[in-house]
């Protein structure tokens, strides 16, 4: 991994906000270059949606937000900290595993599968994060959780196991158990691409109500254009690793410029 001699003074906000910064950052597996010097931000409480076909790299970016894989070259910045370097000696170096673990916590993330425990109840899979990793207090981790099942719609099923459910209901815990962590960022991969048509809408209605109620900063890899449409402030279109156009969802849905967004659109839209 490339190291930074310094740091660059405008990548570094003044306040706490947790937006998003992605400088000059280079991904790759093996001889297939997945991003390409990828240049992006996120201010805080932004609501930024990538689309694009599969491939082009989005997924890669929300696994190195959550440090599940590590840049080769350039720089990623939570807020005014780097996520993939720390300062040492006055140098940007590698971050070491207590680093990430400090920004990791900061960051929530919502997964293609679900994820939940299988032998936890609904409570506790919401409840075991904040208990064992923020140190909160059992009492007041199952009071959160209550209160973020009902926002969810699943109060009743606090009891309940996994199996038990559907795949919507368990996506919507999975959303719950990430907002269980107060995160600052959250990061969306997928999230209905698992469930069954009828099941989709119940998670983005969710969704949506997050994005209208929290300052959350949210970044979501979706193939749902009506979802982006709804609640992006802003849709980046990806191909082979690089941002080919921008703008708002008015802007890309209706009036896009590119013709590799206009040929993506013809083939998700008309599906």
């Amino acid at each position: 991994m490339a190291t930074t001699d310094s740091t660059p003074e405008a990548a570094l906000p003044q306040n706490d906000a947790r937006g998003i910064r992605f400088e000059k950052v280079v991904k790759r597996f093996g001889d297939n270059v997945v991003l390409r010097e990828l240049d992006f931000a996120v201010a805080p409480g932004e609501r930024v949606t990538l689309i694009g076909p599969s491939g082009s790299g989005k997924t890669t970016i929300l696994r190195l937000l959550m440090t599940l894989e590590r840049v080769d070259d350039g720089v990623i910045w939570l807020g005014g900290d780097s996520l993939s370097h720390m300062e040492r000696g006055g140098r940007l170096v590698p971050a070491d595993e207590k680093h990430l673990r400090r920004l990791r916590s900061e960051i929530g993330m919502v997964f293609q599968q679900f994820n939940l425990f299988p032998n936890m109840s609904v409570l506790r899979n919401v409840t075991e994060a904040p208990v064992h990793v923020l140190k909160v207090p059992k009492s007041e981790a199952a009071e959160r959780a209550g209160e973020l099942l009902e926002m969810v719609g699943l109060a009743d099923k606090a009891d309940a196991h996994p199996s038990q459910l559907s795949g919507g209901q368990q996506q919507r815990v999975a959303i719950a158990r990430a907002l269980a962590m107060r995160p600052k960022v959250l990061l969306l991969d997928e999230v209905t691409s698992a469930l069954d048509p009828e099941l989709v809408g119940e998670v983005l209605d969710v969704l949506r109500q997050v994005a209208e109620t929290t300052d959350i900063t949210m970044l979501c890899v979706t193939h749902e254009m009506r979802f982006a449409r709804d609640v992006s402030n802003r849709v980046l279109v990806f191909d082979k690793g690089q941002i080919v156009e921008e703008g708002s969802p008015e802007k890309i849905f209706t009036d896009p410029d590119h013709p590799r967004t206009q040929e993506f659109l013809r083939a998700v839209i008309d599906q």
